[in-house]
């Protein structure tokens, strides 16, 4: 890769990810929850419960996941970085703890956290910096949970738009038909890993998708004419797939959960 390629790799990655505070209400509105199967999958690969559990949900966006933690019962922090989807939080949960900051640079104390999550958020870390810095914070025996709602592409309808998108915006659509294993750099970080996949549908009306696709940054950063015209095609695929406005919306949840040594006891001389 040429230092141009390397610049222009650096500056598309900037605007994508700086995209998301002019769509934090589409955001808010559109984007899917999270089953409780993907909490209870958690647990279960951690070997604890959240109940109690402090946890900084890192690239919190709107609140989405904080909130469903916070309702298992976790101590949750919001850690968001755009003031945009900060200020959508602070708008629909208004009391809720609220930390400015980046996965690369946690603003927090070693041994502060027994979990680290992020939920749609950790492909926008560096993770040469971002997993040292999550290991840093975590107490011996915590855990880093990272997770996407992946729409199922076995679905011909969902197929047949990402291979719209892909055609439509080259060079910056890449689909979520698959997500990297992060087995290794888990491991070499001295974690243990574990993995699990969830399938699940939601039914929503044809507008929550669209607000769902607005909400993505190689939608948010595109012209608003550009990102108009496209959205009215998928609008109307939408409703000739779903005449009744209704769409099943499938997804393949893919979580991994990487769990720090716990700290051996100390032996006391005979």
């Amino acid at each position: 890769m040429t230092n141009d390629q390397k610049f222009s790799e650096i500056r598309n990655f900037r605007e994508l990810a700086s995209s998301f505070g002019s769509v934090a209400a589409a955001y808010d509105r559109g984007r899917p929850g999270y089953p409780q199967e993907l909490f209870d999958e958690l647990e279960r690969a951690w070997g604890r419960s959240l109940e109690g559990a402090r946890t900084l949900d890192v690239g919190a966006g709107t609140g989405i996941a904080a909130r469903l933690l916070a309702a298992r019962g976790a101590d949750v922090v919001a850690v968001e970085p755009s003031a945009g989807m900060a200020a959508q939080l602070l708008a629909v949960s208004p009391r809720f703890p609220l930390v400015r900051g980046v996965g690369d640079d946690l603003p927090f104390h070693d041994d502060s956290a027994d979990l680290i999550t992020y939920a749609q958020a950790f492909h926008w870390t560096h993770p040469e910096k971002s997993l040292p810095e999550a290991v840093r914070v975590l107490r011996p025996g915590g855990a880093l949970a990272v997770w996407w709602n992946v729409f199922d592409e076995s679905v011909p309808w969902v197929r047949a738009r990402d291979e719209r998108l892909s055609a439509a915006l080259s060079g910056r659509y890449h689909g979520y038909g698959h997500i990297d294993d992060l087995t290794a750099p888990f491991t070499a970080a001295g974690l243990e890993v574990h993995r699990a996949k969830v399938s699940w549908q939601r039914q929503v009306p044809v507008e929550q998708v669209v607000d769902n696709l607005t909400s993505r940054s190689y939608f948010a950063s595109l012209p608003p004419g550009r990102r108009e015209s496209l959205l009215a095609g998928e609008r109307a695929a939408l409703l000739a797939e779903f005449p009744d406005g209704q769409v099943v919306e499938p997804y393949v949840l893919d979580l991994t959960v990487a769990v720090t040594p716990a700290r051996s006891a100390a032996v006391t001389p005979a």
